[in-house]
């Protein structure tokens, strides 16, 4: 294929990815910041951590139990230090054979005393500044519009890594000879190369966003075609994703595969306050046998599809700053031991595949890596606009120019 045909494909596939990727490098400057402004937005919800002794999971999932009779718990999460968030499906109304309207679905309490926080509806503007940032998220994650916005986005990301190096290709200069005393001679690659990683600050309007499109991708290079792929993963990771790196990648099952239950499981045999206690004593076993240590609980959930605990920590085998991926998994009836994932050194495609959600995420190499990210963010939009900028000036150019012939013609 020629040159000129994939200059076509990255005008094209800019100006039909520019808007979108304007959205997503906005909204994701602001989740690099999420707990903070999660407490500037939501203050109530998410106070300040404070140096005194938690609560155990299962002491704040009967906290709540008891402020949500109508709903079942069915996980807390404790990765913002200052609250614990609490999710959980209605129970069914015996008069009306329908779900509980209960009027939101999460829950937050005081990790140290149980007390109640507030509540909300998650994404649900109409309530104020508390969901502010959840419903950026949903802009981030699927135009806030469900599945067919994870499906638009997920497409944009498919196109996004395409383009990333069809635009690497267009970077090269093109093949060609200079004069130098009656001779022709070939200047080296690299030496003409060279000139697209340069921006000229006093070059004219045109040539200054043509310079910083240009350059910009080259020095971000890396890091868009991994935040590219990684959008890929998240938005379609079953449809696009898992069928490409399982060519080359070992996985375990991911969370939510494997063989459901007939009836998803509403009362399960192992209450909550039992199931902590299995969970704390599965988990130092496996740290024993698997060479980790474990230090601090972040996730504890029950899977009722498929009638499991899974419960979550931050090890020492987490390269993630807050938060973790080291889970053991136990039947909820009985307690048997079903399976342990790690976050690396397990199984590669875990490995690869956390370490690109984690970069996505800015969770990792601390608050540097978090402003890094930020500023990408906003790049990744000033190349959109610049790409934009950049094809109305040359389609500008040629209207003027085909008017002008037009009327010479025509005199």
């Amino acid at each position: 294929m020629t040159r000129r045909f994939w200059l076509y494909f990255h005008r094209y596939v800019g100006l039909a990815t520019a808007l979108f990727l304007i959205l997503v490098g906005l909204t994701g400057s602001l989740l690099t910041f999420l707990p903070e402004l999660n407490r500037v937005t939501a203050p109530k919800l998410f106070p300040e951590a404070r140096p005194a002794s938690m609560l155990s999971m299962a002491d704040l999932i009967e906290h709540a139990e008891r402020l949500v009779p109508q709903a079942s718990i069915n996980g807390i999460y404790l990765g913002q230090p200052g609250t614990a968030s609490l999710y959980f499906m209605p129970k069914i109304d015996p008069q009306t054979g329908k779900p509980f309207d209960i009027g939101f679905d999460s829950l937050f309490l005081d990790p140290y005393t149980g007390e109640k926080l507030g509540q909300r509806r998650w994404g649900d503007v109409s309530e104020g500044w508390p969901n502010i940032m959840p419903f950026i998220y949903k802009l981030h994650y699927n135009l806030a519009i469900g599945e067919i916005g994870r499906w638009i986005l997920g497409i944009i990301a498919v196109c996004w890594v395409l383009d990333c190096f069809v635009s690497f290709y267009l970077t090269f200069p093109a093949t060609k000879k200079i004069k130098v005393k009656k001779t022709h001679l070939k200047r080296s690659f690299l030496s003409r190369w060279k000139l697209a990683w340069l921006i000229k600050w006093k070059a004219s309007t045109f040539r200054l966003n043509f310079d910083i499109h240009r350059a910009g991708g080259l020095w971000l290079w890396v890091l868009l075609l991994i935040f590219a792929w990684s959008s890929v993963f998240m938005n379609l990771h079953d449809e696009v994703y898992a069928p490409i790196t399982r060519l080359v990648l070992d996985y375990p099952l991911r969370l939510g595969e494997g063989k459901k239950l007939d009836k998803p499981l509403e009362n399960p045999a192992i209450n909550w306050s039992e199931a902590h206690k299995i969970a704390d004593t599965l988990m130092l076993q496996q740290a024993k046998e698997n060479h980790f240590t474990v230090e601090f609980p972040v996730n504890f959930w029950i899977n009722r599809a498929q009638g499991t605990y899974q419960y979550v920590v931050h090890s020492s085998l987490d390269f993630q700053d807050k938060r973790g991926r080291t889970i053991v998994i136990f039947d909820a009836n009985n307690g048997k031991f079903k399976q342990l994932l790690l976050p690396s050194g397990q199984h590669n495609g875990s490995t690869v595949t956390n370490w690109l959600q984690t970069l996505h995420e800015a969770n990792v190499f601390g608050l540097p890596y978090r402003i890094f990210v930020c500023f990408l963010g906003i790049a990744i939009a000033t190349l959109s606009v610049t790409g934009v900028y950049i094809w109305l000036k040359k389609r500008n150019a040629r209207y003027l120019s085909e008017k002008l012939i037009l009327s010479k013609k025509l005199s």
